[in-house]
């Protein structure tokens, strides 16, 4: 018989919240749900393994973590209320939205793979999330299923939340005076079947690697299985670095797919990240003709960018409009600007050729 957890059934910080039940645990810590009376809802509370207290490196890790997700406030991340160090025991908490549902690697397993029209819509919110953060310098890089949750909200069903960013990599001016640095050059971190190239070789990684492993996901969201055949968690990253995918159509040979969807996958997929779509945005974009009547619909926050890809076809939708200082500089706008210039010069001239002839 396993012994009683000993969070549960705890108050914590001074009664503000008492712990319910365990509902999920992984390397680092575990998660309970808890609630807290005096904003009368339920949460989520992670709190690290207090066998890992002692552990330097990890301690960083979970409070870079907190930290990095606290600045998140993109509605496709899920939302951290505070976070913190309990007094009785020294244990490190983050007090989180508490979500119901499946995570996409639950959906997948029970469901089978989603149709495209599903899919695509999911995928296109995440990127929104994660193009708030690589704004802010965070790159995720251990997005996998299980990381991406489908809630309900706002009786919206198929609500994604990214969850989990423990091995973010975030910039040194976020950082807290005297953390660790875990991210050096040459340290393999994340998950195999989901790594980028560059992060299979411990290359330093920019926000195309969570790119490569976003296009991996929605690939096996898809099909069902992954873009390369392998046994092991190192033929895997072998093949990542080395071997070319199998084209989206010949995976499983059975499904049809919209034309052109492999190809913007193959793009996303590419070895090189300069030959990848460079930002979060950019991938939505190319992923956006394909999402269906739900297209129009979309609040991912995602800025549209102009695709030069000819294997992406045009967007048959309009999207909602995102503020002016979010988008490219058009024609009008430098001509605006042009025009504004010239009538500084014409005043400037007058200026100085009145004070030469006086």
């Amino acid at each position: 018989m396993r012994p009683k957890d000993p969070f549960i059934g705890r108050e914590i910080l001074g009664g503000q919240f008492r712990i319910v039940e365990k509902i999920g645990t992984g390397g680092m810590g575990s998660v309970y749900k808890a609630s807290q009376p005096a904003m009368n809802r339920m949460v989520a509370i992670k709190i690290l393994h207090p066998k890992l207290v002692a552990r330097k490196d990890l301690t960083s890790r979970f409070r870079r973590e907190a930290r990095a997700m606290s600045q998140l406030t993109h509605p496709n991340t899920v939302k951290v209320f505070m976070y913190g160090e309990l007094e009785e025991d020294g244990s490190l908490y983050i007090v989180m939205e508490l979500l119901e549902g499946r995570n996409l690697n639950q959906t997948v397993r029970k469901e089978g793979p989603m149709p495209v029209e599903r899919a695509i819509p999911i995928l296109i919110q995440v990127c929104g999330a994660l193009q708030e953060a690589h704004d802010m310098g965070i790159v995720h890089r251990d997005l996998k299923p299980e990381n991406i949750f489908l809630s309900r909200q706002g009786g919206i069903t198929d609500f994604p939340k990214v969850l989990d960013f423990g091995l973010a990599k975030v910039t040194e001016r976020q950082m807290q005076p005297g953390s660790l640095i875990l991210t050096q050059e040459g340290m393999v971190f994340g998950t195999p079947e989901f790594m980028s190239p560059e992060q299979a070789q411990g290359r330093t990684l920019d926000a195309r690697s969570d790119i490569y492993s976003l296009a991996v996901i929605l690939y096996e969201v898809l099909t069902g299985k992954l873009p390369f055949s392998a046994r092991t968690p190192m033929e895997y990253i072998q093949k990542h670095v080395m071997e070319p995918i199998i084209p989206l159509e010949q995976r499983v040979p059975e499904l049809k797919f919209p034309e052109g969807l492999g190809r913007v996958l193959e793009k996303a997929l590419s070895k090189k990240p300069e030959d990848r779509y460079q930002s979060a945005a950019e991938f939505a974009e190319a992923l956006r003709p394909f999402a269906g009547a739900s297209a129009a619909m979309l609040t991912s926050g995602v800025t549209r960018v102009p695709s030069n890809d000819p294997a992406t076809p045009s967007p048959p939708v309009e999207v909602a409009p995102v503020p002016v200082a979010a988008r490219p500089p058009g024609a009008m706008l430098l001509i605006g600007v042009a025009a504004v210039c010239l009538f500084a010069g014409v005043v400037l001239a007058m200026i100085v050729m009145h004070v030469v002839e006086h």
